[in-house]
């Protein structure tokens, strides 16, 4: 007969197992709060990005291309 301690005890895999799922579902809570967080931030639409040029330098540059070619 096998020992008692060998009925009611997990295996090594199964200890494995339990601890990969364990790690893979910290991961997951992890992803779904960053993913909460950047939701939560509202985009602004109104706000130009920082390297698009502006309306006026557009315009002298456009200026200035018609100016050397005519």
């Amino acid at each position: 007969m096998e020992s008692e301690e060998g009925m009611t005890g997990l295996s090594t895999a199964a200890l494995v197992a339990i601890a990969c799922n364990t790690f893979v579902a910290i991961l997951l809570l992890l992803l779904f709060l960053i993913l909460y967080r950047a939701c939560k931030v509202p985009s602004s639409q109104e706000r130009l990005p920082v390297l698009a040029p502006n309306v006026g330098q557009t315009q002298q540059r456009n200026e200035h291309k018609y100016l050397l070619t005519s």
